[in-house]
């Protein structure tokens, strides 16, 4: 024990006198340096490179903290205007669409009424702003009722989104209509194929999709294909725009609304004004 703490106690000695004459031995080191750098210069150039060597190491690794935050830091923002430009491409592609599919609309429409001379212009449509107040979708019915207020409204006009044909109007109650959509069993709705011009009939089920019945046998529907109104019957003109086939098969075409008709807040009741549609039949008058 006692040569354990003699040995230490040299050894405490020895630190104190290194921490001591640290600064002496440190300015001798350079004075030796500088003269071995005037006297000779490869091993100044030796002593460089080794120096060189051995600390560069060491700054990359210290380095490296600062360097992955600066690119952490450069990912983020790329990201971020990734986003942004994300989204601003989302609105202009959603714009683009619109545009396209009115220009499809108006190109085919031109096609069809470039060869007729007695072309009858559509007929002017007053409209009223209804706000949905409730809702009925059950399995026994599809409607919605609206509050139309002291608006002129009727039955048999036709309901609309900002998207398409929502439905139309079946009662109107003093300042409420109620609304029969085209998922409704009692919906039968004269469309036809956009492209093909194919007409048929959109028949409601009391489910989310109707379907599309009542099309020739040799006509081939394809999925994705346009569903837009024929104007057949005097109900709703021709061109407004339906739903989109997502399934076409022998026994079954299915077509999905354009409109997301569980989450409207608002209709488009529209008067076109023609004789088609359909009037509430008067009362008998007793004497």
């Amino acid at each position: 024990m006692s040569r354990r703490r003699s040995l230490f106690f040299r050894l405490s000695h020895i630190r104190l006198l290194v921490r001591k004459f640290a600064l002496v031995i440190l300015f001798l080191a350079a004075f030796v340096l500088m003269l071995i750098s005037k006297t000779d210069s490869e091993i100044a150039d030796r002593a460089s490179s080794v120096t060189t060597g051995i600390v560069s190491p060491l700054i990359d690794v210290l380095v490296m903290p600062a360097r992955l935050i600066a690119q952490s830091y450069d990912s983020v923002r790329d990201l971020q205007r990734i986003h942004h430009d994300n989204i601003r491409l989302r609105e202009e592609n959603h714009r683009l669409n619109m545009i396209y599919d009115r220009f499809r609309a108006l190109e085919i429409e031109n096609k069809l009424l470039s060869d007729l001379l007695n072309y009858v212009t559509p007929p002017q449509a007053d409209f009223v702003t209804a706000r949905v107040i409730a809702e009925e979708s059950d399995a026994f019915a599809h409607a919605m009722i609206a509050y139309v207020g002291e608006n002129s409204v009727r039955k048999g006009q036709a309901a609309l989104s900002d998207k398409g044909v929502v439905g139309r109007v079946d009662q109107v109650s003093g300042s409420y209509a109620k609304i029969i959509l085209i998922t409704d069993i009692n919906s039968k709705i004269p469309v036809m194929v956009e492209k093909k011009r194919v007409r048929g009939i959109l028949s409601g089920d009391n489910t989310m999709s109707p379907k599309l019945i009542f099309i020739p046998l040799d006509t081939t529907i394809n999925v994705g294909d346009r569903i837009v109104t024929s104007g057949v019957a005097g109900v709703f003109p021709a061109g407004l725009p339906v739903g989109k086939v997502v399934s076409a098969s022998k026994g079954e075409i299915v077509v999905k609304p354009f409109s997301n008709l569980e989450q409207i807040e608002y209709v488009k009741l529209v008067d076109y004004g023609l004789d088609g549609i359909l009037q509430d039949q008067p009362q008998d008058k007793r004497k």
